[in-house]
Protein backbone atom coordinates (compact mmCIF):
# COMPACT_ATOMS: atom_id res chain seq x y z
CA UNK A 1 0.00 0.00 0.00
CA UNK A 2 1.37 3.35 -1.08
CA UNK A 3 -0.07 6.44 0.58
CA UNK A 4 0.29 10.03 -0.54
CA UNK A 5 -0.50 13.10 1.53
CA UNK A 6 -1.79 16.11 -0.38
CA UNK A 7 -1.98 19.65 0.95
CA UNK A 8 -2.26 23.25 -0.17
CA UNK A 9 -3.05 26.60 1.41
CA UNK A 10 -2.43 29.07 -1.39
CA UNK A 11 -4.27 29.40 -4.69
CA UNK A 12 -2.34 28.46 -7.81
CA UNK A 13 -2.25 30.60 -10.92
CA UNK A 14 -3.28 27.70 -13.13
CA UNK A 15 -5.89 25.86 -11.06
CA UNK A 16 -7.25 28.39 -8.58
CA UNK A 17 -8.23 27.60 -5.01
CA UNK A 18 -6.31 24.95 -3.02
CA UNK A 19 -9.03 22.30 -3.29
CA UNK A 20 -9.14 22.70 -7.08
CA UNK A 21 -5.34 22.53 -7.23
CA UNK A 22 -5.33 19.29 -5.25
CA UNK A 23 -7.96 17.79 -7.56
CA UNK A 24 -5.77 18.79 -10.51
CA UNK A 25 -2.78 17.20 -8.76
CA UNK A 26 -4.59 13.86 -8.65
CA UNK A 27 -5.23 14.19 -12.39
CA UNK A 28 -1.57 14.93 -13.06
CA UNK A 29 -0.53 11.94 -10.97
CA UNK A 30 -2.79 9.68 -13.04
CA UNK A 31 -1.46 11.18 -16.29
CA UNK A 32 2.08 10.40 -15.05
CA UNK A 33 1.16 6.70 -15.09
CA UNK A 34 0.55 6.37 -11.35
CA UNK A 35 -2.84 4.87 -10.55
CA UNK A 36 -4.89 6.60 -7.86
CA UNK A 37 -6.83 3.66 -6.42
CA UNK A 38 -8.65 5.53 -3.63
CA UNK A 39 -8.75 8.92 -1.99
CA UNK A 40 -10.11 10.44 1.17
CA UNK A 41 -12.42 13.38 1.38
CA UNK A 42 -10.81 16.78 1.81
CA UNK A 43 -10.13 18.28 5.22
CA UNK A 44 -9.50 21.82 6.36
CA UNK A 45 -6.67 22.13 8.89
CA UNK A 46 -4.75 24.80 10.73
CA UNK A 47 -1.10 25.25 9.73
CA UNK A 48 1.52 23.42 11.81
CA UNK A 49 3.39 24.93 13.46
CA UNK A 50 0.74 27.52 14.29
CA UNK A 51 1.09 30.68 12.22
CA UNK A 52 -0.93 33.37 10.48
CA UNK A 53 -0.90 31.43 7.19
CA UNK A 54 -4.22 30.47 5.61
CA UNK A 55 -5.65 27.10 6.69
CA UNK A 56 -4.75 24.10 4.54
CA UNK A 57 -6.84 21.73 2.48
CA UNK A 58 -5.51 18.19 3.01
CA UNK A 59 -6.28 14.65 1.95
CA UNK A 60 -4.69 11.26 1.39
CA UNK A 61 -4.65 9.08 -1.73
CA UNK A 62 -3.74 5.43 -2.19
CA UNK A 63 -1.49 4.82 -5.18
CA UNK A 64 -0.46 1.88 -7.33
CA UNK A 65 2.76 2.01 -9.35
CA UNK A 66 5.72 -0.10 -10.40
CA UNK A 67 8.06 2.80 -9.68
CA UNK A 68 10.43 2.24 -6.76
CA UNK A 69 10.06 4.72 -3.86
CA UNK A 70 12.84 7.10 -4.93
CA UNK A 71 11.60 7.30 -8.53
CA UNK A 72 8.04 7.87 -7.31
CA UNK A 73 9.20 10.70 -5.07
CA UNK A 74 11.03 12.34 -7.99
CA UNK A 75 7.91 12.05 -10.16
CA UNK A 76 5.82 13.68 -7.39
CA UNK A 77 8.34 16.51 -7.01
CA UNK A 78 8.17 17.11 -10.78
CA UNK A 79 4.37 17.34 -10.52
CA UNK A 80 4.67 19.85 -7.68
CA UNK A 81 6.94 22.03 -9.83
CA UNK A 82 4.60 21.74 -12.84
CA UNK A 83 1.70 22.90 -10.67
CA UNK A 84 3.65 25.90 -9.42
CA UNK A 85 5.34 24.90 -6.15
CA UNK A 86 8.35 27.01 -5.36
CA UNK A 87 10.28 25.92 -2.27
CA UNK A 88 11.51 28.82 -0.17
CA UNK A 89 11.61 28.01 3.53
CA UNK A 90 10.50 25.18 5.79
CA UNK A 91 6.80 25.30 6.71
CA UNK A 92 6.09 28.09 4.21
CA UNK A 93 2.65 28.49 2.66
CA UNK A 94 2.36 26.53 -0.59
CA UNK A 95 0.21 25.97 -3.66
CA UNK A 96 0.74 22.20 -3.44
CA UNK A 97 2.52 19.69 -1.25
CA UNK A 98 2.72 16.02 -2.23
CA UNK A 99 4.22 13.90 0.56
CA UNK A 100 5.02 10.24 0.13
CA UNK A 101 3.70 8.93 3.46
CA UNK A 102 4.29 5.19 3.19
CA UNK A 103 5.35 2.72 0.52
CA UNK A 104 4.23 -0.76 1.53
CA UNK A 105 6.25 -1.62 4.65
CA UNK A 106 9.45 0.00 3.38
CA UNK A 107 11.52 1.67 6.07
CA UNK A 108 14.08 4.10 4.74
CA UNK A 109 16.11 6.45 6.91
CA UNK A 110 18.92 8.46 5.29
CA UNK A 111 22.14 8.86 7.28
CA UNK A 112 21.59 12.61 7.74
CA UNK A 113 18.28 14.36 8.46
CA UNK A 114 16.85 15.97 5.34
CA UNK A 115 19.35 14.14 3.15
CA UNK A 116 16.91 11.95 1.24
CA UNK A 117 13.72 9.96 1.22
CA UNK A 118 12.36 8.93 4.63
CA UNK A 119 9.72 6.23 4.83
CA UNK A 120 7.35 6.14 6.44
CA UNK A 121 7.11 9.93 6.55
CA UNK A 122 8.88 11.00 9.75
CA UNK A 123 5.99 13.13 11.06
CA UNK A 124 3.10 10.95 9.87
CA UNK A 125 2.13 9.89 13.41
CA UNK A 126 2.03 13.52 14.63
CA UNK A 127 -0.38 14.98 12.10
CA UNK A 128 -4.15 14.78 12.31
CA UNK A 129 -4.36 16.17 8.76
CA UNK A 130 -2.63 12.97 7.60
CA UNK A 131 -4.09 10.44 10.03
CA UNK A 132 -7.76 11.43 9.77
CA UNK A 133 -7.90 11.03 5.97
CA UNK A 134 -5.67 7.95 6.15
CA UNK A 135 -8.19 6.37 8.53
CA UNK A 136 -10.81 6.61 5.76
CA UNK A 137 -8.64 4.58 3.38
CA UNK A 138 -6.83 2.13 5.64
CA UNK A 139 -8.09 2.14 9.23
CA UNK A 140 -6.20 -1.08 10.02
CA UNK A 141 -2.88 -0.02 8.49
CA UNK A 142 -0.03 -0.23 11.00
CA UNK A 143 3.02 2.00 11.11
CA UNK A 144 5.99 -0.25 10.26
CA UNK A 145 8.24 1.32 12.90
CA UNK A 146 6.01 1.86 15.93
CA UNK A 147 3.46 -0.88 15.16
CA UNK A 148 0.53 1.40 15.99
CA UNK A 149 -2.70 1.38 13.98
CA UNK A 150 -4.06 4.58 12.50
CA UNK A 151 -6.72 4.69 15.24
CA UNK A 152 -4.07 4.34 17.95
CA UNK A 153 -1.99 7.14 16.45
CA UNK A 154 -5.06 9.39 16.26
CA UNK A 155 -5.84 8.63 19.92
CA UNK A 156 -2.26 9.63 20.85
CA UNK A 157 -2.55 13.07 19.21
CA UNK A 158 -2.97 16.22 21.20
CA UNK A 159 -5.61 18.73 20.09
CA UNK A 160 -5.29 19.83 16.48
CA UNK A 161 -7.65 21.96 14.42
CA UNK A 162 -9.07 19.88 11.59
CA UNK A 163 -12.52 19.48 10.04
CA UNK A 164 -13.89 17.67 7.00
CA UNK A 165 -14.94 19.86 4.09
CA UNK A 166 -18.45 19.49 2.75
Amino acid sequence: MIFLGLGANLPSERYGEPRDTLEASLGQIARAGIEVTARSRWYRSAPLPASDQPWFVNGVAALLTNLPPEALLLRLLDIEIAIGRRRSQVDAARVVDLDLLAYDDVVCRPPAAGAGLELPHPRLAERAFVLMPLAELAPHWRHPLNGHSVAEMIADLGPQSIEPLA
